[in-house]
């Protein structure tokens, strides 16, 4: 049975520039309206506008003679107003914490700029103190001396490192401190079998680690079950039969790694289109969640936002199943644009509920976008962001084997006792999770940290106390003991959705998420709405003022 997608319109470059374009019932509520849905031509065609503009603007910016911005998304609103997010270089290097968004009136002009760093950048000299080949195995020293440790409790330990990336001279600018950098990227393998990829940035004149950040993005669980039910799937007609190939949603796929960690996997194909029995026995059943949960998630934010693909450019992303021999495990990569799904404890607990699924391809569209550091409170939010997404992947999906609600892997039963990762209504039920902000929350695991914007997500949606909400209880404490009224869970995903794509930064704390949501807010229903006196109070229950 195939799965159709909702039309969308094509529109025109022309339509795009000027805003003259159609929106969604609910866009249209608000003054300015949430971004027009843009196909992949269409995002194109407002990156080559960013692109024009990036020599412009760096001289209306006063940048430095050596300072370079180079275009990487764009979001132009109904009304024309343009939102262009830049890196920087300088002297030719990419300067991570440079990155910025411009924000102009439908006229051209510059109304404001967000910075993920606002020091100015002058290095006196661009030689490295160490050479490249040096950089890269203290980098991987760094890592090295870290076989048998856990990052964090969430994390396996690395078990290898078995290869070294080239080490690139960057400048780093993050901390504010601006200087000569390498930047190596040191592959690994954790001790259950999780592929890993550390990027690492070391000083050039000093060989100190500056940053590392894992690139590879886990949701640890274990499960026991297929998760979707009976649903209906998109696959492609073949000269023999059907394949698990969706041509509607960008050509993605599902790949059966047969047990591997390596390699491409292979196409599910067979002579008939129906799939899967229910049952863990039959590998296909697993491949039916993963199928489902990547169209799901494709739809939600193409028929959400308007956004086509993971990166906005209408391209499909690749599901591979059975990846790994008793891999208790899940996690999407950047680098193969795909999503990993283990089979779990005796190969027999397939790790395919479809807010895992949401979750961790949402870590692909926020690295497409604000770019969050995967560290600190920028961290925190990284994590929220694909927990609030993929709940509302959830809830788009509405299964009645799954049914939706603010609970995160709470079928996977990683605890053993049926209990959930994490809670949003109140994130300490966890034992370790913050239900608001203090001033050390940024040292927390960033698992543990996001707690502050999931608890923000929820009362904004559905407001504080206790409710019962699709059959489950909630109640929501407020830091402050103030009642917060929420706006709804469609209108707060919109504003997260905004503030993640037109005004987080790479650096972003939880100080400067609420204002860029506030930002959001009245971008999309005014600066003296109740949707916006909502968002201010809602981050006051979670204290952040």
């Amino acid at each position: 049975m195939k799965r159709k997608l909702a039309a969308v319109a094509v529109l025109s470059a022309t339509a795009l520039l000027t805003g003259v374009v159609g929106v969604s019932s609910a866009a249209q509520a608000s003054p300015l309206g949430a971004p027009q849905p843009q196909a992949s031509e269409q995002h194109a065609a407002a990156l080559a506008l960013a692109g024009g503009q990036s020599g412009p603007l760096a001289r209306a910016l006063k940048l430095g003679g050596q300072e370079q911005l180079v275009a990487k998304d764009a979001v132009v609103d109904r009304d024309g107003t343009k939102h262009l997010r830049f890196e920087r270089t300088y002297a030719g290097l990419p300067v991570l914490g440079g990155d910025l968004v411009v924000h102009q009136s439908a006229a051209g002009t510059v109304t404001s700029v967000d910075k993920a760093v606002g020091t100015q950048l002058s290095l006196p000299s661009l030689t490295p103190q160490i050479p490249a080949d040096k950089a890269a195995a203290q980098a991987t020293g760094a890592v090295q001396a870290t076989v048998g440790i856990a990052a964090d409790k969430d994390e396996s330990p690395i078990k290898a490192v078995h290869q070294t990336g080239k080490a690139e001279l960057v400048i780093w600018a993050s901390d504010g401190n601006p200087r000569l950098a390498y930047r190596t990227t040191v592959e690994g393998e954790r001790a259950d079998g999780t592929p890993s990829s550390q990027l690492l940035v070391t000083d050039a004149a000093t060989g100190q680690v500056l940053s590392t950040h894992e690139q590879v993005q886990t949701a640890a669980g274990t499960g026991n079950g297929v998760f979707v039910g009976t649903v209906p799937l998109t696959t492609t007609q073949t000269s023999t039969g059907y394949s698990l190939k969706d041509a509607s949603r960008g050509g993605q796929s599902t790949v059966n790694m047969k047990n591997r960690t390596s390699g491409s996997g292979t196409l599910y194909a067979k002579t008939t289109n129906t799939w899967g029995n229910g049952t863990v026995s039959s590998g296909e059943s697993a491949a039916v969640d993963a199928q489902y949960g990547a169209a799901a998630t494709w739809d939600f934010y193409k028929n959400t936002f308007g956004r086509s693909g993971i990166k906005n450019d209408g391209v499909g992303a690749t599901s591979r199943v059975h990846y790994g021999s008793g891999y208790v495990n899940a996690f999407w990569s950047d680098s193969c644009f795909c999503m990993s799904y283990g089979d779990g404890a005796s190969n027999t607990h397939p790790l395919t509920e479809i807010d895992v699924a949401g979750h961790e391809m949402s870590h692909g569209v926020t690295s497409a976008t604000a770019g969050l550091n995967y560290s600190g409170e920028s961290g925190g939010l990284n994590e929220a962001t694909s927990d609030i997404l993929g709940t509302m992947v959830e809830f788009y999906a509405n299964l009645p084997k799954n049914p939706p609600n603010y609970w995160i892997g709470e079928l996977i039963n990683l605890n053993g006792d049926g209990s959930p990762l994490r809670y949003m209504d109140k994130p300490s039920k966890d034992g370790s999770s913050a239900d608001s902000w203090y001033s050390g929350v940024g040292n927390l695991d960033v698992h543990y940290s996001s707690g502050v914007a999931n608890h923000f997500f929820y009362l904004l949606s559905e407001g504080s106390g206790a409710k019962t909400i699709n059959g489950f209880s909630y109640n929501s404490p407020t830091s402050n003991g103030a009642s917060v009224t929420g706006i709804g869970r469609d209108k707060a995903a919109q504003i997260w959705y905004r503030a993640l794509t037109v005004y987080f930064t790479s650096t972003t704390n939880y100080a400067s998420a609420r204002t860029g949501t506030l930002k959001a807010a009245a971008d999309l229903y005014g600066a003296s709405s109740a949707e916006y006196n909502a968002v201010a109070a809602a981050w006051s229950g979670v204290n952040v003022n």
